[in-house]
């Protein structure tokens, strides 16, 4: 299901019970776990929830709605370092070495979480926009720093940071 929004077109993907992906369009990893064919539903609960909360979440509307059941398809590793990204709150940011830490991992491991979290099939629901570099700057998106930013400002806004 194609979802339009401040930073382009969303594409949401559904197993019929979960979110299974939400890539900005162009994207690298666009699309990448998805299975054809793919079909179009909007009754599909887990999407309509989705919209609910971007619809929210964009226009800067606080409390967020509860987020749709998420169901990412990666690796053990992957998986732990996306449910990491979830428990960021709305308007703060972390490093990549922060989570490699709380991993129980060396801060030599920032690469492997940076990879983890670049591969995150389900954009802005698992917030990897709130990961920057050791220094504080913004790196590594795979939808692209401007949107990064943009993500990062408007939660800032609607936080009243």
């Amino acid at each position: 299901m194609t979802v339009p929004s401040p930073v382009g077109n969303l594409l949401l993907t559904s197993n019929g019970s979960a979110v299974t992906g939400l890539w900005l369009e162009g994207q690298k990893y666009y699309a990448r776990t998805v299975q054809e064919p793919t079909r179009e539903n909007p009754d599909d609960p887990a999407l309509r929830q989705a919209q609910a909360w971007l619809a929210a979440y964009f226009a800067g509307e606080l409390p967020l709605p509860p987020l749709p059941p998420l169901a990412p398809e990666g690796t053990a590793f992957q998986r732990r370092v996306w449910k990491l990204l979830q428990a960021i709150p709305y308007g703060s940011t972390t490093t990549y070495g922060t989570l490699a830490r709380e991993l129980g991992l060396s801060p030599a491991s920032a690469r492997a979480v940076g990879s983890a979290v670049g591969h995150n099939p389900i954009s802005i629901l698992i917030p990897c926009h709130r990961v920057l570099g050791a220094d504080g700057r913004l790196t590594g998106y795979a939808g692209g720093l401007e949107r990064k930013r943009f993500l990062l400002e408007l939660e800032q806004r609607a936080a009243g940071s």
